[in-house]
C-alpha cells in the first residue's frame, strides 16, 4: 500500500476517533451523568427511560471493573471513551470490507439507501418511519447480531463498549469519512484494518508519551508506542523460511511451497537432517505480540496448501489429537475444504497481545481470512460452517474484583465440584464421583496462583513465565490428590478399570495431563458464571468471567511448544511498571525488550523449531548484546537465515532493522538456563 493511501487512511482514522469520542463523552456527562473527571453521580437521573437505565447501571459496572484493575477514576472512564470509540468505528470499517468482499449486502456505502437496508424495509415498511433513523440503526444492528456468532469479540453488542450509539449527526459524518471517495479502493485490501490499528493511536500521542517518559510507563504506552505494520515481503521472508521451510524439509523437497515459498532460501544440491512428517493439525504457529495478525493471515494461507498435500500423501502420519490422518477423518477433498479453514483456526494459529483491541482485529482478520478460502474452493456462504474459535489471546491482569473471587472460590464446593467434573471431563452418567473438601481446596490454591501469578501480564505478556508458578502448584495438587484421593488422574473415562461401584479411580499420569483437566474444570465454572451472569443481567459478573478466561488462556498457551513462532516484538525499554521482575526473569537480554521476546520464543519452541523476528539489528553487534548472541543465539538456536534490511522498513519507526530465522537444537528448549 503507498504512502499516500496509508495517509489517507491515518487522517480517517484520526477524524473518526476525535468525532466518536466528543459524541460519546457528551452522552456520558449529559444523559448518564458520568463525567470525564471519573465523578458518577450516585443515581440515575429521573430523565432516562428504563433502557437508558439499564444501559447507564452496564457503563458503570464497565468503569468499576476498570478501577479494579488498577485505574483511577479518570483514566477508567478515558479508558471507556478510547473502548467504545475503537469498537465503534472498527464496527462500520468491518462492514465496510465486508461489503467489498460481497459477505454482507450494501449496507453503509449509501446509507439509509443501501440495498440490503432497502431490501430489508420491504419485509418491515414502518422502519424509515421511526425518529431518528431508528429503524436504520435497528438493521445494523441486526447485522451485527448476525456477525457476532462468528466474530463475538467485535459484534458482540453484550460488550460494555457497545452501550453508546452516535448521534444522528456523528452517524452520518461517520458514514461520510468512510464513504469519501479517496477510500473507495482500501476496503478491498487485507492489510487495511492493521493500517486502521496503527493510525488509531496518533503520532501526537506516541510523541506526548515520549516526552513525558523515555521509557513506556505502562502496558498500554509499550503497545501504543510499538504499533508498526510489518510490511508483506517482511512477513513471507519469515513464513516462508520457518514454516515453509519446516514443511519443505518433512516432505525431502517434494512439496508445492518450494515453488509457493517465493523468500525461502534453498539450493537444489543443499543437504539437510531429515525431519519427521507430522499430521498438519499437529503444527503450531505463534505470534507472541500478533497486532493484527499479519503474520498469521499468511501463515493460514500456506496452511491451506500443506493440508491439501498432507491429504493427498499416501504416507501422511496420524494426527496426535485424532489418532487418525486427514484421509481417514475426511472421505474425499470436498469434505477437507469444508473443514480446514476451522482447523487452521482452532489447531495451528495462535496469537497474544497485550492491546485489547487487537483480539477484535485480528479475530475479524482472520475470519475474513477464512471465508475467502471458503470462496476459493466454491462453498457458497449458506453452505459454509460456522467458525467460532480462534486462539487470539488478550494478555492481562485477572480481573481484580476480589469479591467476585471470593465469590467463585466459594461455588467450588464439593458437590459442585463432582457436577463439574462430570461435565467438564465427560464422564460417563453411570460412574459415581465423589469429591472431597480437599480436593476442592486444592483447586482453589491452583486457581489463586493463577490469578497471582497473572498480576504483570499486562505489561509484560508472553514474556511472563506463568507456566512456573503454575508448575509448583500443580505438583503439590497432584501429589496430594493421587496420595489420598481416588479422583481426576483418569485415563479415557468409561475405558479403563473401575471398581465394582463403578467409580472413578486416579490413574498415574504426568503433570500435563493433571493441569489439562484442572483447566477444563475451570473453563467450564467460568462458562457457567457467565451464564448465570447473564441471566441475571449482572453485568460485573460476566466481565470478571471473561477476563479470566482470558487469563487462563495465557496460561495454557504458555504451558505449550509450539513448531513456529512469528514475531515483530517491540524494542526499547519495557514498561517500568514491571522492571523489577522482567529483569529478574532475563538477566541476559534486560537491555532490551526485543532480545528477552526473542529469547522467551526461542524457550516456547519444540525440537527444531524455528523462530522467525524482525527487530533492530544493534543486537547482532553491539557489546551490550554480547551474552544475547553467545548464550541465547549460539547456545539454543543458532541463525539460518539473516537479511540486514536497514532504515525505512517499520514506516514511521526510527531504526535500523534486520529480519532472520532462527532452528532450535534437536531437544525441546524446556528452560533457558
Amino acid at each position: 500500500m503507498d504512502k499516500d493511501t496509508r495517509n489517507a487512511i491515518e487522517r480517517a482514522t484520526q477524524r473518526a476517533r476525535k468525532l466518536l469520542q466528543e459524541d460519546f463523552a457528551a452522552q456520558l456527562e449529559g444523559d448518564f451523568d458520568v463525567h470525564r473527571d471519573g465523578v458518577v453521580a450516585a443515581r440515575a437521573g429521573g430523565h432516562l427511560s428504563a433502557r437508558q437505565a439499564f444501559q447507564r447501571e452496564r457503563i458503570i459496572a464497565a468503569l468499576e471493573h476498570k478501577r479494579a484493575a488498577g485505574m483511577n477514576p479518570s483514566d477508567a472512564v478515558l479508558d471507556y471513551l478510547r473502548d467504545a470509540a475503537f469498537t465503534t468505528f472498527n464496527r462500520f470499517v468491518a462492514l465496510k470490507m465486508l461489503e467489498a468482499r460481497e459477505l454482507v449486502q450494501q449496507c453503509i456505502t449509501k446509507g439509509e439507501q443501501s440495498a440490503g437496508y432497502r431490501e430489508f424495509c420491504g419485509m418491515a415498511p414502518g422502519l424509515p418511519l421511526l425518529p431518528n433513523s431508528a429503524g436504520y440503526r435497528f438493521y445494523i444492528e441486526c447485522l451485527f447480531d448476525e456477525l457476532s456468532t462468528e466474530v463475538k469479540v467485535l459484534f458482540d453488542r453484550r460488550d460494555p463498549s457497545s452501550v453508546l450509539w452516535p448521534k444522528r449527526a456523528t452517524f452520518e459524518r461517520l458514514l461520510d469519512i468512510l464513504n469519501a471517495s479517496e477510500l473507495a479502493k482500501v476496503w478491498a485490501e487485507d492489510e487495511t484494518i492493521g493500517w486502521v490499528y496503527q493510525f488509531f493511536n496518533g503520532q501526537d500521542e506516541r510523541r506526548k508519551m515520549r516526552e513525558e517518559s523515555q521509557a513506556p510507563r505502562n502496558g498500554r504506552e509499550l503497545a501504543v508506542r510499538n504499533q508498526f505494520f510489518t510490511p508483506r515481503y517482511v512477513v513471507q521472508f519469515l513464513t516462508d523460511n520457518t514454516l515453509g521451510r519446516i514443511w519443505y524439509e518433512m516432505h525431502g523437497t517434494n512439496t508445492v511451497l518450494a515453488e509457493r515459498c517465493e523468500y525461502m532460501v534453498h539450493k537444489p544440491s543443499e543437504e539437510f537432517a531429515p525431519r519427521v512428517k507430522k499430521d498438519p493439525r499437529d503444527l503450531r504457529v505463534l505470534d507472541p505480540a500478533c497486532g493484527s495478525g499479519h503474520f498469521l493471515l499468511y501463515a493460514f494461507d500456506l496452511l491451506v496448501a500443506i493440508y491439501e498435500e498432507a491429504f493427498a500423501d499416501p504416507e501422511s502420519p496420524k494426527s496426535e489429537a485424532t489418532s487418525r490422518t486427514l484421509s481417514e477423518d475426511y472421505p474425499d477433498i470436498d469434505a477437507l475444504r469444508r473443514a480446514v479453514p476451522g482447523l487452521i483456526l482452532a489447531n495451528n494459529l495462535h496469537g497474544v497481545d497485550i492491546d485489547p483491541r487487537c483480539a477484535q482485529i485480528a479475530q475479524l482478520a482472520l475470519w475474513m481470512r477464512t471465508q475467502r478460502a471458503f470462496r476459493d474452493f466454491g462453498i457458497a456462504r449458506v453452505e459454509r460452517p460456522i467458525i467460532k474459535r480462534a486462539n487470539i489471546v488478550i494478555a492481562e491482569p485477572m480481573p481484580g474484583e476480589k469479591d467476585l473471587l471470593g465469590g467463585f472460590l466459594a461455588e467450588l464446593r464439593e458437590d459442585r465440584l463432582e457436577e463439574l467434573i462430570r461435565r467438564a471431563l465427560d464422564v460417563p452418567g453411570n460412574k459415581k464421583i465423589r469429591a472431597t473438601k480437599a480436593m476442592a481446596d486444592s483447586l482453589a490454591e491452583l486457581i489463586s496462583t493463577v490469578w497471582e501469578g497473572m498480576e504483570l501480564a499486562g505489561e509484560m505478556g508472553t514474556l511472563l513465565k506463568i507456566e512456573e508458578d503454575i508448575a509448583g502448584a500443580i505438583e503439590r495438587g497432584r501429589a496430594e490428590w493421587e496420595e489420598s484421593l481416588p479422583l481426576f488422574r483418569v485415563a479415557n473415562y468409561g475405558l479403563g478399570g473401575f471398581t465394582s461401584e463403578k467409580q472413578v479411580r486416579v490413574v498415574p499420569g504426568e503433570q500435563e495431563d493433571f493441569w489439562s483437566k484442572a483447566e477444563r474444570l475451570v473453563f467450564q465454572a467460568l462458562a457457567d458464571y457467565v451464564a448465570a451472569a447473564s441471566a441475571s443481567g449482572n453485568a460485573r459478573r460476566r466481565l470478571f468471567a471473561e477476563d479470566a478466561a482470558q487469563g487462563f488462556a495465557l496460561a495454557d498457551l504458555a504451558a505449550k511448544k509450539f513448531d513456529v513462532v512469528l514475531m515483530n516484538p517491540p524494542f526499547g525499554a519495557g514498561s517500568t511498571c514491571a522492571k523489577k521482575e522482567f529483569e529478574k526473569a532475563y538477566p541476559r537480554t534486560k537491555n532490551d525488550i526485543y532480545a528477552a521476546f526473542v529469547e522467551r520464543g526461542i524457550e516456547l519452541l519444540g525440537s527444531r523449531g524455528r523462530l522467525g523476528a524482525i527487530t533492530s539489528r544493534t543486537g547482532f553487534f553491539l557489546t551490550s548484546f554480547q551474552e544475547w548472541r553467545e548464550q541465547i543465539l549460539l547456545r539454543y538456536a543458532p541463525p539460518v537465515v539473516f537479511a540486514d534490511l536497514g532504515m525505512g522498513v517499520l514506516d514511521s519507526a526510527m531504526v535500523e532493522t534486520a529480519a532472520y530465522c532462527l532452528e532450535a537444537s534437536d531437544d525441546d528448549v524446556l528452560s533457558i538456563a
